[in-house]
């Protein structure tokens, strides 16, 4: 099997050879770059399939990336990437992410393209009617619309003449194709009427019609690049988990070293409160590390020598000495950037209704146009031996003007715009329409355990005495933990400090890694920690060991408290289940979804959760690529929703046809997400199905309405009756009545989405701290 591979051309053009999961394949991972809507999506997919030895393509519309399955005997890596370029996509390094200002100076580009194409329409809508009403002595107004199309067709617009081009060439009728064919035909009906026509032909209007079929189509990939550019990129927040440098330990003392330069085998040091910059293995020094990232559970691991510790993750109190052991793309993080890339490309497409139509319906239109045309040209001749040029190119240009599918390209966004602002009042932030809509197709939803289903923190459940009384358990402990930085030695404290149990002094308090602690309280020895510990000290547990079988049996973490060498009692921690969970799972399964739960935390604990919540089926100690994969086989089975809300879920998140993250959750599960819920209310997930139901109800009465006029239109514009100015009234409208289907009594959401356009995206911190009237 090949191994990862990277390469770098001398223009630039970068992409990863990749393993694939069979012995005699590999795969291409690329960034792409010019995507703007579904239908791009399917020329490359197109394009790049037809290619000898290519087995599969993948193309990601919302993450602008593209995997690639071929067979290495019968095709190159330059060749599938060129083939790429040739159609007027660019390629870039999978492996980063695009700085803010880059991302803003494209936005500065297409926009100062808009501005440029709107004023050659401004210029040409007023001198058209000029020439549809009959002015005189405007015998140069022809030459002046003839001189904006071929501006904007031939300057402006150049890009998507080349792209238009390279898909007829490979037989792909897409819409850059349309749309160089209606403004085609408009330069070809304005040059007929400068050359050949009688005196009243609307010269003028074909011209016209070229500048305005050019202009909408720069206006919708400017459209296009603000969301994408506004959607937020989970990648660089991962990496950024990585410190830029390590400490080196060498024999001339401590070096600080870009990361880039760290070995494996070298030794690194690690200071209280750093984020660890590599994966290793610790070799002195003992100390807690908050792992979150790998587990998802918020308690701090226990490190010491020997113990292995995972790049990204927070040192606590100690100071730790880690040899390096996997560094670059061997890398956990590297590891999780890859499969987080991997559920983006590999995500399911969910074809809209209008997706499927506009892939037929755009060859459609054009075979249509030419029908017209050749009517109008053969059937005069064949009557009266002259054909009706003038009339042909007018019938021709008049269904491709009636026939351009704008009213379709909008039915859904504008059915999304009014489900969005729906779900926004009930605490639901949608991030990707497609996502929102399939999330009524959903038959499996997998929850995650710690922080979705629990609360995702550790509480004092009960205090077991033997023969004291529990304040006096609670406070010996207390008392034993209050110098310890460990987790669950401040939630023993704080039980302690929130029930008014007195906390005394203590003395010659010692850590034990990984154990508990012992300290002297009030003249007691005092020992806290597992029951293995308190075993290994040679304390005689006895007494309470089927306490603590039924206390570990129910997932609670037990911590046993000793006085001099006698058991005093024992205490169980554990993470409270979230109020309404149970309410949610039942009323989930009412509808016909079944729950799954997934945890990286211990089998016992898990069973516990799901036991107390209804369901049924229940995976333990997952890890990040392992929720993924775990999703992956479910969506054999049909649609799946991911509700997570650590960094863990990440990949999960993103595989899932539907990721859902909970807004007090960590950054980097919330960019991974579909939909958000804001205010961490499980309810919402019922809330969100409705509407993505509704949404879709509207997004096929739009095609309906949109089709209603088209389909009356076109058949009507092949007659050559129709002016093209009316058939352009008639596409108008055709939007207004979507538009109105659409936004009805919520004309409000139209100028939140406006008001939206240009702000940075909605992080985990903005998200926080939210309340239901900021909503």
């Amino acid at each position: 099997m090949t191994t990862a591979s990277a390469t770098t051309t001398e223009d630039g053009a970068y992409w990863e050879v990749e393993p694939s999961a069979r012995e005699d394949r590999e795969r291409i991972r690329a960034r792409i770059g010019s995507l703007h809507c579904s239908l791009c999506t399917g020329t490359i997919e197109k394009a790049v399939g037809q290619h000898p030895g290519v087995d599969k393509v993948a193309v990601s519309l919302t993450h602008e990336q593209a995997l690639i399955e071929y067979d290495p005997t019968k095709a190159r890596p330059e060749q599938l990437l060129q083939t790429l370029k040739d159609i007027g996509y660019t390629v870039w390094d999978p492996r980063k992410t695009r700085t803010f200002e880059d991302e803003e100076a494209d936005l500065v580009r297409e926009r100062n393209r808009l501005i440029a194409a709107s004023i050659l329409s401004v210029v040409a809508i007023p001198l058209m009617f000029v020439e549809l009403f009959g002015a005189t002595g405007w015998s140069w107004l022809p030459w002046v619309l003839g001189g904006a199309a071929v501006v904007a067709v031939f300057g402006l617009a150049w890009h998507i003449l080349v792209m238009a081009f390279q898909s007829l060439r490979r037989g792909i009728l897409n819409q850059h194709v349309m749309v160089e064919a209606t403004s085609f035909a408009g330069l070809a009906g304005g040059i007929y009427g400068l050359t050949a026509a009688p005196a009243d032909f609307p010269t003028g209007g074909f011209f016209a019609v070229a500048v305005l079929a050019e202009n909408y189509h720069i206006f919708s990939e400017w459209l296009s690049l603000i969301v994408r550019t506004r959607s937020s990129q989970s990648v660089k927040r991962l990496l950024d988990l990585q410190p830029d440098t390590a400490r080196v330990v060498t024999d001339d003392g401590e070096r600080e070293i870009p990361i880039s330069q760290v070995n494996v085998g070298d030794e690194v040091r690690v200071r209280p409160g750093e984020r660890i910059p590599v994966d290793g293995k610790v070799v002195s020094g003992h100390s807690a590390v908050d792992e979150s990232l790998v587990t998802g559970e918020p308690v701090p691991v226990e490190k010491n020598e020997g113990k292995t510790v995972v790049g990204g993750s927070i040192n606590g109190f100690g100071t730790l000495a880690v040899e390096v052991t996997a560094v670059g793309e061997e890398s956990f993080l590297a590891q999780v950037v890859r499969h987080v890339e991997d559920a983006r490309a590999l995500k399911p497409g969910i074809l809209h209704l209008v997706d499927r139509v506009l892939r037929i319906y755009a060859p459609a239109v054009l075979l249509l146009a030419l029908g017209a045309f050749a009517l109008w040209t053969i059937a005069p001749w064949i009557t009266s031996g002259e054909p009706d040029v003038g009339r042909a190119v007018f019938a021709a240009l008049s269904v491709l003007v009636m026939g351009y599918p704008c009213a379709v390209g909008i039915a859904a966004p504008l059915a999304i715009v009014r489900g969005a602002g729906a779900a926004a009042n009930e605490g639901i932030l949608m991030r990707t329409g497609e996502a929102f809509q399939a999330f009524r197709q959903v038959r499996t939803m997998v929850l995650d355990k710690t922080g979705t289903l629990t609360e995702g923190r550790f509480t004092m459940r009960e205090v077991a005495p033997v023969d004291s009384d529990p304040a006096e358990v609670l406070s010996l402990a207390a008392a034993a933990e209050a110098h310890s930085e460990h987790p669950l030695a401040r939630a023993i404290v704080d039980a302690a400090l929130d029930h008014g149990v007195d906390v005394p002094d203590s003395d010659d308090f010692e850590a034990l890694s990984g154990r508990g602690v012992r300290a002297r309280v009030a003249g007691n020895q005092v020992l806290v920690g597992s029951p293995t510990f308190l075993k290994a000290s040679g304390i005689g547990i006895g007494a309470l060991d089927d306490r603590i079988g039924e206390l570990e049996s129910r997932g609670r973490t037990v911590v046993l408290v000793a006085r001099n060498r006698a058991i005093a009692g024992a205490m169980a921690l554990g993470d409270e289940v979230r109020p309404d969970a149970r309410g949610a799972i039942a009323a989930l399964k009412e509808q016909g979804i079944a729950p799954l739960l997934v945890t990286g935390d211990n089998a016992r604990a898990a069973e516990r959760v799901a036991a107390a919540l209804g369901i049924s089926e229940v995976r333990a100690g997952v890890l990040p690529d392992g929720k993924a994969e775990i999703v992956r086989e479910l969506q054999k089975r049909g649609r799946v929703a991911m509700v997570g809300d650590g960094i863990n879920d990440a990949p999960a998140l993103m595989q899932a046809d539907v990721g859902i993250a909970m807004g007090a959750g960590t950054d980097i599960a919330i960019e991974s997400s579909d939909i958000i819920i804001m205010g961490n209310d499980l309810d919402s997930l019922l809330v969100a199905l409705d509407i993505s139901s509704r949404s879709y109800r509207t997004t096929r009465q739009n095609v309906w309405l949109a089709f209603l006029f088209n389909g009356i239109g076109v058949p009507l514009a092949t007659t050559g009756l129709v002016y093209p100015v009316w058939a352009m009234l008639a596409m108008i409208a055709s939007v207004t009545a979507v538009f109105a289907n659409s936004l009805w009594g919520r004309l409000s959401l139209l100028t939140e989405a406006i008001r939206s356009v240009g702000k940075r995206p909605a992080t985990a911190a903005s998200l926080r701290g939210r309340t239901h009237a900021d909503r």
